[in-house]
């Protein structure tokens, strides 16, 4: 058997589908699929029940493709060990960053990471929090930008800088009137939220409990969560159609207010909800210049209205 081979068959159980789990390889469909049929008859079990629609890991196959990602999560500090003998600012560093914050920061910071370490190539991507967690353990990326609370074992996190939430809303609303907002003027809107899966939402749900409480139902008083986006542009937009207001991380709204024509923010109250945003790598990690090159970029990109974390 092959790390190849341990690595399709962890991504087939994690996608449950032969063509989405080749295409996250970077495979053709027959191709992961001969190798996982290939180390099926190495082991003389089958790891998986087939189906038209779905494909599950066998009881056998559950405990087979742990150990594979232990093995993989192994080779990848092989990995790292050797990274350390290199130039440490001079090989490439995969950043991975979530979708509410990845818009925003990238462009920031890259500039200004450029300049300080100009030999060292930068991969970057956006997803979910679950999805990078699970692809910093496997190695597929060197560190992640998340937003706290964040917890994975033989995980570093740096907290890097608190930004606190506003409210969007159309020029000619009604909370245009109020320099700060309160969670009780608040009633009666229709709060635009992102989907489910985003941590960005269970964050406003978390520090607005009446929200929260609200959710989904549509009362006459009270607030109400008619309406999802799958982003926070999406809710921009939204908003600027007349369905509704949006919550959304300060990050999210500097430089951009000329994106949508008719749109005002509004900063909520002293003590608002606010989101404390960090890096994370693995502890195994050795090129910690590459890390502290990346958080330096960050950090002096200082953005207005962000407070640096201790």
């Amino acid at each position: 058997m092959t790390l190849t081979e341990l690595r399709y068959i962890v991504t087939l159980a994690q996608e449950q589908h032969f063509g989405q789990a080749a295409e996250r390889c970077h495979v053709s469909q027959p191709t992961l699929s001969i190798a996982v049929k290939k180390l099926e008859q190495e082991l003389g079990v089958e790891l998986f029940e087939r189906s038209k629609n779905k494909v599950s890991p066998t009881p056998t196959g559950e405990k087979v493709i742990a150990q594979a990602q232990k093995v993989l999560e192994e080779s990848s500090r092989i990995q790292d060990i050797a990274a350390a003998g290199k130039d440490q600012l001079n090989s490439p560093l995969k950043v991975g960053g979530i979708f509410t914050i990845g818009p925003y920061l990238f462009p920031q910071f890259i500039p200004k990471l450029r300049e300080l370490a100009p030999h060292m190539p930068l991969v970057v991507e956006e997803s979910y929090t679950a999805t990078l967690r699970r692809r910093l353990r496997n190695g597929d990326l060197d560190v992640i930008i998340i937003a706290l609370p964040f917890t994975e074992p033989d995980v570093v996190t740096q907290p890097l800088y608190t930004e606190p939430f506003v409210v969007l809303i159309p020029e000619n609303h009604r909370l245009t009137k109020r320099k700060v907002i309160d969670q009780d003027d608040l009633e009666g809107e229709n709060i635009l939220l992102l989907g489910e899966g985003h941590c960005f939402r269970d964050q406003v749900l978390e520090a607005l409990p009446k929200l929260a409480s609200q959710q989904g139902r549509d009362h006459v008083r009270g607030i109400r969560t008619d309406t999802e986006g799958s982003s926070l542009e999406t809710m921009r937009h939204m908003v600027a159609s007349g369905l509704g207001i949006t919550i959304l991380p300060l990050s999210a709204v500097l430089g951009t207010q000329n994106k949508v024509q008719n749109l005002v923010t509004r900063p909520f109250a002293k003590s608002g909800p606010c989101r404390t945003v960090a890096l994370a790598w693995r502890a195994s990690f050795p090129r910690h210049k590459a890390i502290d090159a990346l958080r330096k970029a960050i950090l002096e990109t200082k953005l207005p209205g962000l407070q640096q974390a201790d």
